[in-house]
């Protein structure tokens, strides 16, 4: 049983709900960003999502991309995003780590080497945005052949041909976005939310995590109740460029607000 699973299982079996919180790495600097990642398992976080930071993240919206932008900025790139997850599996090796972006930087990078990166630092999955089913023999299969997991992104307006074709090779958890269009922009709909996912537990049997436009604690509460975890990011990013200062430096006040918000969140899921 990897970290993904454990994490699910013992969840489930105390009647509780996965958090996840997405940063983007090196937003808006490695030290930062560091202090940030190591710091949100203790404030709640089941499970961390880190954003490898891109020039053009399509699926993202306003926020995650000046996130990018930031980390980009400040000497971000793949190597020392792996870095990040080097130093934290020093200290913690039981918390998921999911890397969550775009094949570009990827491919460049060179996906065998970044495969046995991944699986050597303790990164536990990827979600990589533009990598559609119909594209598994470039990436998918070795991953999986390395138990790297691939999560897979599941939206409102796919239908039920689609779903299996998706899910079909989709191993970790099943990633609801809940709304249309891009990261950040919109409130999911309940009601629409509960249909989709009863539409997604038909076909599969793994976690289904609800992300995109979970911005406040009971908004949190309501998604968990109709999935098994929810995913928060843009809130988090939009806390973190608030507290900077006017050179874009961040400032120990930002951290605990942001370690702060997780631990809401989290006492909002766990009392359902």
């Amino acid at each position: 049983m990897n970290r993904i699973e454990e994490t699910f299982d013992k969840l489930k079996k105390n009647n509780k709900k996965a958090l996840g919180i997405f940063v983007t790495a090196g937003d808006p600097n490695f030290e930062s960003s560091l202090k940030l990642i190591t710091n949100l398992p203790d404030y709640g976080a089941d499970f961390i999502e880190i954003g490898m930071p891109f020039s053009d993240p399509m699926a993202d919206g306003p926020s995650i991309q000046l996130s990018s932008q930031r980390a980009l900025k400040s000497g971000m790139n793949l190597n020392k995003c792996l870095s990040l997850i080097k130093i934290f599996r020093e200290k913690n090796n039981h918390t998921p780590i999911i890397l969550m972006g775009y094949y570009n930087p990827i491919y460049k990078f060179g996906k065998e080497k970044f495969i046995k990166n991944c699986i050597e630092l303790g990164v536990d999955a990827l979600i990589i945005v533009d990598l559609p089913p119909e594209e598994d023999n470039e990436f998918y299969f070795e991953a999986e052949k390395n138990n790297l997991s691939m999560i897979r992104l599941v939206t409102p307006t796919t239908d039920v041909k689609r779903l299996k074709k998706i899910l079909f090779n989709t191993t970790g958890f099943v990633y609801y976005v809940s709304i249309t269009g891009v990261t950040g922009t919109k409130a999911p709909d309940i009601k629409n939310v509960q249909v989709n996912i009863e539409k997604i537990k038909q076909v599969t049997d793994l976690p289904i995590v609800i992300g995109f436009g979970i911005r406040s604690p009971n908004q949190a509460t309501l998604m968990s109740e109709v999935s098994d975890g929810i995913v928060i990011g843009s809130a988090v990013v939009d806390l973190i460029k608030k507290t900077l200062d006017n050179d874009g430096n961040s400032s120990s006040e930002g951290l605990i607000k942001c370690l702060n918000f997780t631990k809401e969140i989290s006492k909002a899921l766990k009392h359902n």
